[in-house]
């Protein structure tokens, strides 16, 4: 049988993160590739207890349909915990749970581009949303990152050359995957862009709350003020990525329609799940968790640190500082092969890390960087393992 595929899903590559995971899952592999929080960082005994009394007192209300919108408990927290402690949300905007983050991103697109729309992004990017604008025809437009963000210069230049532009992707806080964190100038210059040029801008930050150095800046959307900005958040950072919960905040007429679109995706999300978070949230002290994850990833990221001044940058490799977040951007030599050296890494030094062509808007081009996630190894695997990249970097 000969399989036609439709256009846009035959030309979609598979994720090279979840290549690499093919041989992380060797035991024999310590694995830096993969985007996972902390084992450290559930609270699996109060999530417990929230789940026996779940089934205890409410357990239809877990078990049975329910409405697309989310659970309306947790909307309800959520609208006025974003206006309190972020300034997101105005009078003219409305709540969608989701099914993770990703799924706020797809919708967002799906809803607003159509096949040979373009959609601006960091260059690089993270890979999930990349293939979701691709997955729905949206071409991409890339702009290169700088230490305190997206190029300015470099947006208002693909604005101004793609009249089909729709919506402007960034993840302003700890980007991944590149770790950096986008100014304040940079985030109102952005928002003026997106007024001259009638664009909408697609914010993604599920890493905001993990700040661990550093002063908070406001999100864009926190100075939306005009319905240009779509705001995704998620669970899967502060509580678990498992239960596969996320939200947007965006103005009714956009969010209407990505009720709709989400109808013929899923129904709804998950209701225990969107249960667990709300009693999480509410029953529980929401604001120390949130400070345990930041103390935890304080140490596990200055570790990491330490462990790349003895062993990598020795080998010419370089990184970028991270004040929050999940990751750390390495660039090796520019005479290094990239994708050789990774492949070399997992195969013979058996440390996954991963490529950084893996996160660029546009596949051709070449990439000397790659990713390490240092929060989900414990620390004994995380010094194993850069001491390995660290043996691979020096047998380059």
């Amino acid at each position: 049988m000969h399989y036609k595929f439709s256009k846009r899903i035959k030309n979609l590559k598979p994720s090279a993160i979840r290549e690499i995971f093919k041989y992380a899952a060797d035991p024999s592999v310590v694995s830096l590739s993969a985007g996972n929080p902390s084992p450290e960082a559930f609270a699996a005994e109060q999530i417990s207890a929230i789940c026996a009394d779940i089934f205890r007192n409410r357990p239809i209300d877990a078990l049975q349909y329910s409405i697309t919108e989310g659970y309306t408990p947790l909307r309800e927290h959520l609208r006025g915990y974003m206006k309190q402690s972020h300034n997101v949300g105005r009078d003219f905007d409305d709540v969608l749970i989701t099914s993770g983050g990703q799924q706020a991103i797809e919708l967002a697109a799906k809803v607003l581009c159509d096949e040979g729309d373009v959609v601006v992004c960091e260059d690089p990017s993270f890979v999930g949303s990349l293939n979701s604008f691709r997955s729905i025809g949206a071409n991409l437009t890339g702009v290169p990152v700088e230490p305190d963000g997206i190029s300015i210069a470099g947006l208002e230049r693909a604005l101004s050359e793609n009249p089909r532009a729709k919506i402007i992707y960034t993840i302003p806080n700890f980007q991944n995957p590149s770790g950096i964190t986008m100014s304040l100038e940079k985030r109102r210059a952005m928002y003026e862009l997106a007024q001259k040029y009638g664009v909408l801008i697609l914010e993604d930050n599920p890493y905001g709350d993990l700040r661990y150095s550093g002063k908070n800046i406001p999100s864009i959307k926190s100075f939306d003020e005009d319905g240009l900005v779509i705001y995704c958040g998620s669970f899967s950072k502060v509580i678990a990525p498992g239960i596969r919960v996320g939200y947007a905040v965006a103005p009714v007429e956009i969010m209407k329609k990505m009720v709709v679109a989400k109808q013929g995706e899923d129904v709804h999300a998950n209701i225990l799940a969107q249960m667990i978070c709300h009693e999480f949230m509410t029953k529980y002290d929401f604001s120390e968790n949130l400070r345990n994850l930041r103390r935890l990833y304080s140490a596990k990221a200055q570790l990491a640190r330490e462990l790349l001044e003895e062993y990598v940058v020795p080998g010419g490799v370089t990184y970028h500082p991270v004040e929050g977040g999940l990751f750390i951007w390495c660039t090796l030599p520019q005479e290094v092969d990239m994708p050789a050296f990774c492949t070399r890494a997992v195969k013979d030094y058996k440390v996954a890390v991963v490529p950084g062509t893996a996160f660029l808007p546009d596949e051709s081009k070449p990439s000397q960087c790659f990713r390490i996630n240092f929060t989900a190894p414990t620390d004994e695997k995380l010094e194993e393992g850069i001491r390995r990249l660290g043996r691979a970097v020096s047998c380059k």
